[in-house]
């Protein structure tokens, strides 16, 4: 499926992503995987965490909301818009830019806030 939705928890991406907001992510396959540039918004899975289990003990990642901050060839810099309250690549180090599951393009809800997420830079 090209498009995925997820929950924003956390405050790492204020003032952009609020905590609750939700939101369409670009996953795209093969040619049609979207282009990772500077100033994204992008979802990738907890580098510092393994797979987890879900319900039925299914293996689930926990999915993270960073901001591209920069490219080092094949690897992605990634910070979150309140530094202050966000775990990065100041912590976990630069990742490979294979590890980014998709663009985060759209807010949905809530409704108040809905529509489209563009690129900072």
């Amino acid at each position: 499926m090209p498009l995925g939705r997820l929950r924003v928890a956390g405050e790492s991406m204020v003032p952009a992503l609020l905590p609750g907001d939700r939101v369409l992510v670009w996953r795209g396959l093969g040619p049609f995987r979207p282009p990772i540039r500077v100033g994204d918004l992008v979802a990738l899975a907890d580098p510092r965490d393994p797979a987890t289990r879900g319900s039925g003990g299914v293996p689930r990642e926990r999915l993270m909301v960073k901001r591209v901050a920069g490219r080092q060839g094949d690897e992605v810099i990634l910070r979150g818009d309140n530094e202050a309250a966000s775990t990065d690549s100041r912590h976990f180090g630069p990742v490979p830019a294979s590890a980014i599951r998709g663009r985060v393009i759209y807010r949905y809800l809530p409704e108040d806030r809905r529509g489209l997420l563009g690129t900072r830079r």
